[in-house]
């Protein structure tokens, strides 16, 4: 069967930016929310003994909630797609422009919430119309503690839409401004946009166009650094103010609340990595080795190692689809047959052209119970975990439908379980299916990439974020300051194994620069040693742990990390012996790789 690769954003709302549906459905947004708002101001939880207007008011903030996020999802896809297009930008704005109303009453509720007396708050949580819920509702409870009063709430909430939003959206601007030149073999001057660069810099398997790539990707960001410096200043310098005012100390309170996790937890899993740091050091070295090199370049980290007659395999968006599908079966049918459906209805934008953002995201429309993929397909066996990684979130998306809304609310670092799962299933696939030593050493090399971006680049970014934030903590930190602050942080996470290192890398990486959540780093790699531990256990179950794996990812909103690891694969995640079984696992793969790449350097 033949599958498109341009998605479908019309049967969401027709039209595109011109949309009349979307627009009047940002206008029922408002009223909705000034409906909310009378409801929250009139609630009186101290004389409300059956709670039925609570339950109303939760329906209502559902509705919204999710209404915000069809709109957002769909305006974000039309800018993702075409990054020139300005009608887009202006719904963002107007969409935007809802939520500080929504956010008034959001902390009126909360306030109000968290002045309910002990014993009739335990009296509310008991009964059946919340006990599914009573979780999330103690988190929002804690939540409202903190809150300021409901006029400086407003007052900060109003000032984020050109404050933390604006320089969060300054930084698409810049981004869609950058074209990169680049001389193809028949002569011709191309103008890459930022995510076409990016792919071909990382995965040619030409080491000059690699090399001459990663220069003009390292000019181009660099020309740009002087806004990009202004932009991350603001952003974080914003959120340092609004915990300032909020008795928020550490700057990682925020980001371990958000992901529903402990520092302490956090911190077993990075010293665990660190002391494991040495094998995944000489992997790179010897695959240096392997390209000529003495040392790892920053640019060659993702490249293919071709040996001998390979002819490293790619992949039609077709083929890949269908060998995602295949292997997903012998895993978890409904995993497949849902991935076939968001496949058959053109669900996920692939094609590879030009003024399209980069990187790729799984997006949620929780009104039509959908998602949407976003991706530059590139044929390689990179892009066809990139699919199946986003098809884990449409699937972990998918299974939590029919829940209460608070109970879908699920942390980063545990949605990137089901996408990292996915992945494992493709890449142990095409390791299964290699017929030679050659062919084997290039898939492990390739499932390997993923190791060392969780293990060294993920690191790097935690390394960096949390040193920039003690920096701006003291004031306005310089360009220059913020270069060598990355340039150290590799140094450091890379254990000065590389023979270069990528000094703007600050300021390419999107993640640096989201306004939703600060340190959108360690999540991921959280993730991928979560799924190792769940792919392990599935492994020895068979096809009879899809339910398990189902109730495990419905559980993903409803608890913390820790016990969502106790409950479901009974492991504590504050010992290192959960993290140090799944780095082993990985290890396995660098031993084989190592073993098999001996002969090649003689």
């Amino acid at each position: 069967m033949s599958y498109s690769t341009i998605w479908d954003l019309e049967s969401i709302f027709p039209g595109g930016s011109a949309s009349t549906q979307l627009r009047l459905r940002i206008e029922k947004l408002q009223q909705q929310i000034a409906e909310y708002h009378k409801s929250v101001e009139l609630w009186n939880p101290m004389s409300d003994d059956d709670y039925s207007k609570l339950e109303s008011i939760l329906a209502l903030q559902g509705a919204i909630s999710n209404g915000f996020t069809q709109c957002h999802s769909f305006i974000t896809g039309l800018l993702s797609a075409d990054t020139k297009d300005s009608k887009a930008k202006v719904l963002s704005n107007d969409l935007f422009s809802t939520l500080p109303s929504f956010q008034l009453a959001e902390t009126i509720f909360t306030k109000k919430l968290a002045d309910i007396s002990t014993a009739k708050w335990q009296e509310l949580v008991s009964m059946d119309a919340f006990k599914a819920i009573a979780f999330r509702l103690e988190e929002i409870r804690r939540d409202g503690n903190k809150l300021l009063s409901e006029k400086e709430e407003n007052i900060i909430n109003t000032l984020s839409l050109d404050g933390l939003n604006a320089w969060s959206s300054h930084y698409d601007t810049i981004v869609a401004s950058i074209k990169i030149p680049f001389e193809e073999k028949d002569g011709s001057i191309s103008h890459l946009s930022a995510g076409q660069a990016f792919n071909r810099m990382m995965g040619d398997p030409d080491p000059v166009v690699r090399k001459t790539l990663f220069q003009q990707w390292e000019k181009a960001w660099s020309e740009k650094a002087p806004l990009l410096t202004d932009t991350l200043n603001h952003l974080d310098g914003f959120r340092l103010a609004t915990n300032k005012l909020h008795n928020v100390e550490d700057f990682l309170e925020e980001p371990l609340n958000y992901n529903r996790m402990k520092k302490e937890t956090l911190n077993v899993m990075w010293q665990t990595i660190e002391a494991n740091k040495q094998p995944f050091v000489d992997y790179l070295t010897r695959k240096a080795q392997l390209f000529g090199k003495e040392k790892m370049e920053w640019h060659d980290q993702d490249a293919p190692i071709v040996l001998g007659d390979l002819k490293e395999k790619t992949f039609t968006f077709n083929e890949a689809a269908t060998f995602i599908l295949e292997n997903f079966e012998k895993f978890s049918p409904k995993m497949a047959v849902f991935s076939k459906n968001a496949f058959e209805k053109k669900w996920i934008e692939a094609e590879d052209r030009p003024d399209k953002r980069p990187g790729g995201y799984c997006t949620e429309l929780p009104e039509t119970k959908e998602s949407r993929i976003f991706m530059t397909f590139g044929q390689s066996m990179n892009e066809v975990s990139t699919l199946a990684h986003e098809l884990g979130h449409a699937f972990h998306s998918s299974v939590m439908w029919e829940l209460p809304k608070l109970n879908r609310e699920y942390a980063m670092n545990v949605a990137e379980t089901a996408s990292t799962f996915a992945e494992l299933i493709v890449a142990d696939a095409t390791l299964k299916e290699a017929k030679t030593p050659e062919e084997k050493i290039n898939l492990l090399d390739t499932k390997m990439q993923n190791a060392i971006a969780m293990f060294l680049n993920i690191h790097t970014r935690f390394i960096f974020e949390s040193n920039f934030y003690q920096a701006r903590q003291q004031g306005f930190v310089g360009e220059d300051e913020i270069t060598e602050m990355m340039l150290a942080a590799q140094k450091e996470s890379y254990q000065d194994s590389l023979g270069t290192y990528h000094p703007h890398f600050w300021a390419s990486k999107l993640h640096f620069f989201i306004d939703s959540i600060s340190f959108y780093n360690f999540p991921y790699t959280f993730g991928y040693l979560f799924s190792l531990g769940i792919y392990a256990y599935a492994a020895k179950q068979g096809t009879e742990f899809e339910d398990q794996y189902i109730a495990l990812l419905q559980d993903t909103a409803s608890m913390t990390s820790e016990e969502l690891a106790k409950k479901h694969l009974g492991v504590d995640l504050t010992q290192p012996d959960f993290w140090q079984a799944g780095i082993d696992l990985v290890l396995n793969d660098v031993t084989q790789f190592m073993e098999l790449t001996e002969e090649y350097l003689k």
